[in-house]
């Protein structure tokens, strides 16, 4: 065996040994395009990969600081939903199929953790709406989430393009706001 070859070979171990360190797993072998990684969840249709942030295409979660009514109390379901994707990835690497880019600059792309796709996890867990203004390719999940009255589907709540829009529903005075942690999400 040539030097040369113990070098290579020394270099990849080495190579593996860092990737492992950092806490990233290479995934398989993918499309060039495709950007994999341990994401962090920046709220329930956002991820963070490498320096990247990616909005999870077709879907709609509500907002970090938007609330739902279930049971007669008001909930932070866009914190819920945020909270929900995190303990689903619990610190595994993702792969990201970009799709197109928004407005804001942001890679829209469909996100697996293994073989679920995240976005469509997450609208038929009710957790997310399919935002059929840009696509259509969770529709289904949608209404399986609402015939089985899951995650927002469970109470009322406003969509979230109207909350953004301001055109809120009137939202009692008196109801207690819940804030959920991790482990703790009321709507499921």
């Amino acid at each position: 065996m040539r030097w040369y070859s113990i070098m290579g070979a020394a270099a990849l171990i080495v190579a593996g040994m860092a990737t492992a360190i950092m806490g990233e797993f290479p995934l398989p072998r993918q499309a060039a395009d495709t950007l994999s990684g341990v994401p962090s969840v920046i709220d329930g249709d956002t991820l963070e990969v490498r320096g990247t942030r990616i909005r999870l295409h077709g879907i709609d979660a509500p907002e970090s600081r938007q609330l739902c009514q279930v049971g007669g109390r008001s909930v932070r379901c866009g914190q819920t939903a945020a909270l929900a994707l995190d303990e689903l990835i619990s610190h595994r690497p993702v792969a990201c199929e970009p799709k197109d880019k928004d407005r804001y600059g942001r890679i829209v792309a469909i996100c697996k953790l293994g073989m679920t796709d995240l976005n469509g996890w997450m609208v038929m867990q009710g957790h997310a709406l399919a935002y059929r203004t840009y696509a259509k390719d969770y529709v289904s999940q949608e209404a399986e989430a609402r015939r089985a009255r899951r995650g927002v589907w469970a109470g009322s709540f406003d969509y979230p393009w109207d909350w953004r829009r301001g055109k809120r529903s009137a939202q009692p005075e008196a109801a207690p706001v819940q804030t959920v942690t991790a482990g703790d999400c009321p709507i499921k």
